[in-house]
């Protein structure tokens, strides 16, 4: 996707079948479609954890970026989740309360299921890719350093 980054950016596990549903959960229930989703596998998906000093092979957390003036501002694990989610229509804002928790409960909680995700829901062979009628809601290539 050559030119800016949009400003709402999920990245993604697209082998991890939790995360792939985490995917669907989003596209289904963003009616403004105000989120890009990002395969940490594509192309953009390793420029962007580059940009992030991320590791590019070992994936454990959802990554949400959100453009605050003109700056990318990357939020992670629960905090990601959660931001995510008070984004989205009613019920599913609700869930924004949840950071009330404090955040490393947030996140020792969130960091368990990480870890044991393969084991506990799978692992796809291979990346899920975007079905045809989904492609614009992903960021698949960009020349954006």
């Amino acid at each position: 996707m050559p030119g800016k980054l949009p400003d709402k950016i999920v990245l993604f596990d697209s082998q991890c079948n939790l995360c792939n549903g985490w995917s669907r959960f989003l596209l289904r229930r963003d009616r403004d479609a105000i989120f890009t989703l990002c395969r940490v596998q594509s192309p953009a998906g390793q420029r962007l954890l580059q940009r992030l000093g991320l590791p590019l092979e070992r994936y454990e957390t959802v990554i949400y970026l959100e453009r605050h003036h003109r700056q990318l501002v990357a939020y992670h694990r629960s905090e990601a989740a959660l931001r995510v989610m008070a984004q989205l229509p009613a019920p599913w804002r609700l869930l924004r309360w949840l950071r009330a928790i404090p955040l490393p409960l947030r996140d020792s909680v969130y960091d368990l299921v990480a870890r044991n995700r393969y084991r506990l829901f799978g692992k796809r062979p291979s990346c899920r890719l975007p079905a045809p009628g989904e492609r614009h809601r992903f960021l698949e290539e960009t020349d954006v350093e």
